[in-house]
C-alpha cells in the first residue's frame, strides 16, 4: 500500500507534464501553419482573416522574435477600408495600433503618423463645421473617436465647444431678459459678447430691437437739446463722443457708457426702464 501511494503523485505529474508538452506541441505546430494562412489572406485581400492570423502569430511568437510585417500590411489596408466606409472610429483604432507598433521602414512609419494626424484633423474640421451650424451634439459625436485615445488630462476640443456653446446660450437668455426690461445699454453689451455664429444669427431680432431703441433714445435726447434740457443732464454730444471713443478702443458698450458718463461729469441713474447719465 505504501508503494502504491508513492506512485500516484508520479502518475499525475506524468499526466500533467504530458498535457503541457502536448499543448506546446500544438501551439508550435499551429505557429508553423499561420504564416502560410497569413500570406494567403494578404494575397486575397481578406482583411479580417489577415488581422486574425497576424494577431495569432504575434501572440505565439517565441521570446525574441518580432511581430510579422504582414500584420502592419493588414492594419494599413483595414484602416483605409474602414475610413473609406465612414467607420471612422474603427479606422483610427487600426491606424493608432499601426503607429504604436512601429513596424516597417522609417518612411512607412512616417507615412503612418501623417495619415493618423490627417484623419484626426479632418474629423476636427468636420466637427467645427457642425458646431458653427448649431449642431453641438453631432459635433461631439464626430469628435468621440478622435479624443478616445487622447490623454484624459489634455485639453480637448469637445470641452472648448461645450464651454463656448453654454456661454453663448446663457448670454442669449440674459439678453432676452434685458430687452424685456428695456435696459438697452446693458443689452447691447451682452449682445456684443456673443461669439458663436448660430447664436449671433438667433439674436438678429433682438439686435434690431436694441439698435432701434438706442437710436430712439438718441433722437429723444437731441429733441430735448432743442428744448428745455434740464441743467443736471450732461450734453448728449459729449456723452456720445466719450462712449464711441471707448467702444472704438475695445471696451464693451455698457462699460463704455458708464465710463463715458463719468468722464463728462455725470453718473448713471435708472429712471424707469431707462439708464440715463445725469450731471452730478
Amino acid at each position: 500500500m505504501a508503494l502504491r501511494r508513492h506512485s500516484l503523485p508520479r502518475y499525475w505529474l506524468g499526466i500533467t507534464l504530458g498535457g503541457v508538452a502536448l499543448l506546446c506541441g500544438l501551439a508550435y505546430w499551429w505557429e508553423r501553419q499561420l504564416p502560410e494562412k497569413l500570406a494567403t489572406a494578404v494575397r486575397e485581400g481578406d482583411h479580417a482573416a489577415c488581422l486574425h492570423y497576424s494577431e495569432q502569430l504575434a501572440a505565439l511568437r517565441w521570446l525574441g522574435q518580432q511581430v510579422p510585417e504582414e500584420q502592419a500590411t493588414c492594419r494599413r489596408r483595414a484602416a483605409l477600408e474602414a475610413w473609406q466606409s465612414k467607420r471612422h472610429a474603427e479606422a483610427l483604432q487600426f491606424q493608432e495600433q499601426l503607429v504604436n507598433a512601429g513596424i516597417g521602414s522609417k518612411e512607412e512609419q512616417k507615412a503612418d503618423h501623417r495619415r493618423l494626424q490627417h484623419w484626426r484633423e479632418q474629423l476636427q474640421r468636420q466637427a467645427l463645421t457642425l458646431f458653427k451650424q448649431g449642431d453641438l451634439e453631432a459635433a461631439l459625436l464626430v469628435l468621440q473617436p478622435v479624443e478616445k485615445s487622447l490623454h484624459p488630462r489634455g485639453e480637448r476640443l469637445s470641452d472648448s465647444l461645450r464651454e463656448t456653446w453654454n456661454r453663448n446660450r446663457l448670454d442669449h437668455q440674459r439678453l432676452a431678459e434685458l430687452v424685456k426690461q428695456k435696459r438697452w445699454w446693458e443689452a447691447l453689451a451682452v449682445l456684443n459678447r456673443l461669439d458663436h455664429p448660430w447664436w449671433q444669427n438667433k439674436a438678429k431680432g433682438l439686435r434690431a430691437t436694441i439698435e432701434s431703441a438706442i437710436d430712439a433714445l438718441k433722437d429723444s435726447e437731441e429733441h430735448h437739446n432743442h428744448g428745455a434740457l434740464p441743467a443736471h443732464t450732461v450734453p448728449q454730444a459729449e456723452l456720445d463722443r466719450a462712449v464711441q471713443e471707448r467702444i472704438a478702443a475695445g471696451m464693451e458698450p455698457w462699460q463704455a457708457f458708464l465710463s463715458g458718463c463719468e468722464d463728462v461729469g455725470g453718473r448713471v441713474v435708472e429712471e424707469g426702464p431707462e439708464s440715463l447719465c445725469r450731471r452730478r
